[in-house]
């Protein structure tokens, strides 16, 4: 994957100029193209809203975004950890078993297996999606600081998306990885 520079062989120069175009890359893949702007005016409060009825998801959130913000960041972890099983890993990626051919072909990458992945910021957009600021480490050398990507909830859990898998894939230049479906 290209996601650090040889230090030894005289591209230290190279690191913040590479951080940039892979961080421009991975915010473009992951970015949102409804321009946020809405027609539509914002609701008007209703009797409801002061009373004090049970938790439930908000527009900007999940229900309990503490425990929802944990289970993000210890997916993300489990995701990125190289002793983790392919098979774990599609549990915490969306649309895992779809995945399954984009994941084993990232990971069997030389570096792939040297990746991890530590999660600064959870900010969750929806109930059910998060953007993910994360800082990605090959071989325990920071590789990647402030990523952004994206956590989504599917079917109880919060999940890696698609989209972040996908954004890795054409970082690394991994062809084998990129022309499997799915991405």
């Amino acid at each position: 994957m290209v996601l650090g520079s040889e230090r030894r062989r005289g591209n230290a120069g190279r690191g913040p100029a590479a951080a940039v175009l892979v961080l421009a890359a991975v915010l473009t893949a992951c970015s949102d193209d409804s321009g946020g702007a809405s027609s539509s005016p914002p609701p008007s409060p209703t009797p409801e809203t002061t009373s004090s009825a049970p938790a439930s998801p908000s527009a900007s959130g999940p229900a309990d975004p503490v425990a929802a913000e944990k289970q993000v960041k210890e997916n993300w972890r489990k995701f990125f950890d190289p002793e983790v099983s392919t098979k774990d890993k599609q549990a915490v990626l969306e649309n895992g078993d779809a995945m399954a051919p984009v994941l084993a072909a990232f990971n069997g990458d030389d570096r792939g297996g040297q990746v991890e992945a530590q999660v600064t910021e959870v900010a969750f957009t929806s109930p059910t999606e998060a953007t993910v600021t994360y800082t990605l480490l090959l071989n325990g050398a920071t590789a990647l600081p402030d990523a952004s990507g994206k956590a989504v909830e599917q079917d109880g859990t919060w999940k890696v998306s698609v989209t972040t898998l996908c954004a890795l894939v054409q970082l690394s230049g991994n062809a084998t990885a990129s022309a499997l479906p799915g991405c």
